[in-house]
């Protein structure tokens, strides 16, 4: 094989590997957050034409969800959606970690969303998730 379809091919699987990474974000949501998981599927079902799925809008949903449920003290979800985003930012698909940066650290931060509370009491939730 000569040296640029190798180039090629390696880009090709490459974009195909972030693909498949990317398309995992929801099942990780709906295993990490079952009560999540019928929000999951009317998304996808929303969005089934088009080529790839806007996950940041899911992500924006999740990150309102996750207010939820800090106001309705639900600490079990609370510790395993936190969980989920800690893997997420460790993910090796830059894709994959931006979207949980920005598509769901920096939502629950956004004070126009806490109605209740105060977007530092989610700290404790990040904080009890192991390194």
């Amino acid at each position: 094989m000569a040296a640029s379809e190798l180039n090629r091919f390696h880009i090709e699987v490459s974009y195909l590997t972030a693909m498949i990474k990317r398309s995992s974000i929801v099942n990780a949501i709906k295993y990490s957050v079952p009560d999540f998981a019928s929000t999951c599927d009317a998304f996808v079902v929303e969005w089934s034409e088009e080529l790839e799925l806007p996950y940041y809008l899911l992500l924006g949903e999740f990150s309102r969800y996750l207010i939820f449920l800090l106001e309705a003290n639900d600490k079990k979800q609370l510790k395993s959606a936190f969980e989920l985003i800690e893997s997420l930012c460790r993910d090796d698909d830059e894709y994959v970690r931006e979207a949980a940066t920005i598509g769901i650290l920096e939502n629950i931060q956004n004070a126009n969303l806490h109605a209740r509370i105060e977007p530092n009491q989610l700290i404790e939730y990040h904080k009890s998730v192991k390194p």
